[in-house]
């Protein structure tokens, strides 16, 4: 009995002494507890600057810190040595053409209407469509200082934003604004971004739209009448391939200027005329970006991107699906369209001879 009632006389104290050191325990912990909170992801933006939560995470791309990690000095090396050739084989290729010389006509003067001009970060770029352009206008825009919720929800052309906040320069601005600036192209295989600008802005061309206009001009002017007697729902309503590339063939022969999505990009940037510190190519773009990133000290505000992926890379069957319905005139004539593009980048066009059909005796 005696040892019953001492543990009975002992419960309140012992309440007493755990409730003490449950409180101060907690009021140990807690500061530790608030600060981990506050330096992890999800609470970041409200001890440091706003961008960089958002870079974090937007879009599922790595994070900054992440790309750093990604990039070690044996990576950096190698791209170096990618640029030179590229850079070596630009030179020599616009020397070869005398693309390099100065004078009137659109190659061999500079077009700096097209270049988006970041004065505050010092990079320029000029853009390419249909070569990363979605994904790099993003990332200018992220610059320019639009929040990345922003430009999600956002209804606006990305263009339109852009261009509020990078007037289109002059070559005098353009020149100035490239002392102690990088310079910036991304360049894409001339077949692969033509078709994916004919995909993107004829094939599935949103109605009511100046491109779905001119497909059905180019379908008045080169569908064969066979296929005009009768409309029918099963009817293609689109220009299917080789009437693109007639009315291409056409409009360039004519002396007509191209499309934007589709001109080649010798005349659009006309990099024989400025010069440009990288050259990005659509095939080792993962590296290229992360190389321009890190080479401009922004790892801490943008990230790698790939923007319309999905339509952007064209597989080989999708490449053989469609080349394979033109003929070898057609190829030869386009080819002479961006012959400028194959030389000065690199590119092969022999694999697309190869799928074409033969000519018509006719051709």
């Amino acid at each position: 009995m005696k040892a019953s009632n001492t543990s009975c006389g002992c419960k309140p104290q012992c309440r007493i002494l755990k409730r003490c050191f449950l409180f101060f325990a907690t009021i140990s912990i807690l500061p530790f507890g608030l600060i981990y909170m506050l330096t992890t992801n999800d609470g970041s933006y409200r001890i440091t600057k706003h961008y960089e939560s958002e870079n974090d995470t937007f879009d599922g791309t790595h994070s900054h810190r992440m790309a750093q990690k990604l990039f070690p000095p044996e990576m950096e090396e190698k791209i170096e040595e990618r640029m030179s050739l590229r850079a070596a084989r630009l030179a020599e290729k616009c020397s070869y053409y005398g693309l390099d010389v100065h004078g009137n006509d659109s190659l061999h003067k500079p077009n700096a209407w097209e270049f988006l001009i970041n004065h505050k970060h010092h990079l320029l770029w000029c853009n390419v469509f249909k070569a990363a352009s979605t994904s790099w206008m993003y990332n200018f825009n992220v610059l320019a200082g639009y929040s990345p919720e922003f430009l999600k929800k956002t209804k606006l052309v990305p263009l339109i934003l852009a261009r509020k906040r990078y007037p289109r320069p002059s070559v005098e601005e353009l020149i100035e604004a490239q002392n102690g600036s990088i310079t910036f192209l991304i360049v894409r295989h001339p077949f692969e971004r033509l078709l994916s600008a004919y995909r993107d802005k004829l094939q599935f061309a949103l109605p009511h739209t100046l491109h779905s206009a001119l497909g059905q001009k180019i379908i008045r002017k080169y569908r064969e009448k066979k296929f005009q007697l009768k409309p029918s729902k099963y009817a293609i309503r689109w220009p299917i391939f080789g009437e693109f590339a007639e009315y291409l063939i056409d409009e360039y022969k004519a002396g007509k200027m191209l499309d934007m999505h589709w001109t080649p990009i010798t005349q659009f940037c006309t990099p024989c005329q400025v010069k440009f510190d990288v050259i990005a190519k659509f095939e080792t773009l993962d590296e290229d970006q992360q190389y321009l990133i890190h080479k401009a000290g922004l790892s801490h505000l943008i990230a790698p991107q790939w923007k319309n992926s999905g339509k952007g890379k064209n597989t080989s069957d999708l490449l053989k699906k469609y080349y394979s319905t033109l003929t070898q005139r057609q190829i030869r004539e386009i080819y002479e369209i961006f012959k400028y593009d194959f030389e000065l980048f690199g590119y092969d066009p022999q694999p697309y001879f190869e799928m074409a059909q033969a000519d018509n005796p006719v051709e």
